[in-house]
């Protein structure tokens, strides 16, 4: 699969099968994950690999009822963490940098996972207070998402997107 079929191919998955996830596979994605750009190569992200069930369901506790990737975090066959320290980042501006940073880094793990034929889902509306604690999280570290990965149980169709004159202005705001 090449980058651009990557892109446009990938999707939030929240349904999985049992099927397991091989450690070789893991680590290809992982790696990916690795390669991405960060604040002065800082590389502040750290992944935690939960495939135990009873971690699984203490992660997806930490969402409230209403998040609709409650049950994939319980059900997929493996929840990557993403951690980051934030003192291990840059802030510049008002601005902090392990959020992005980290985001890189998942962003590159999700695309090698779909690259895979496994599915994704970006969590990041949760409960941080329970999620460090079902994986022992220390600090300075955030836990910035979750996601669950695994063979989707089925696979949705593309979402809308908004064209590109809508999204992109030449020289300053509103000049499209």
């Amino acid at each position: 699969m090449d980058l651009y079929e990557a892109l446009e191919g990938r999707r939030s998955i929240r349904r999985y099968t049992t099927d397991p996830v091989s450690d070789e596979v893991l680590q290809k994605l992982l790696h990916a994950a690795r390669l991405a750009p960060s604040w002065s190569n800082k590389q502040c992200w750290r992944f935690i690999i939960v495939r135990e069930q009873s971690r699984k369901k203490k992660l997806a506790a930490s969402l409230p009822d209403g998040n609709p990737c409650k049950r994939a975090l319980a059900e997929a066959p493996v929840v990557i963490v993403l951690c980051a320290d934030p003192q291990a980042s840059g802030r510049a501006d008002g601005k902090d940098y392990y959020l992005l940073d980290a985001g890189l880094a998942m962003q590159q793990l999700m695309l090698a996972a779909h690259a895979e034929g496994l599915g994704t889902c970006w969590v990041a509306w949760f409960e941080e207070a329970t999620a460090r604690e079902a994986c022992q999280v220390p600090l300075p570290y955030r836990v910035v998402a979750l996601t669950p990965l695994g063979v989707p149980a089925r696979r949705p169709s593309p979402r809308p997107r908004k064209e590109l004159g809508e999204i992109v202005f030449h020289e300053e705001w509103g000049n499209a």
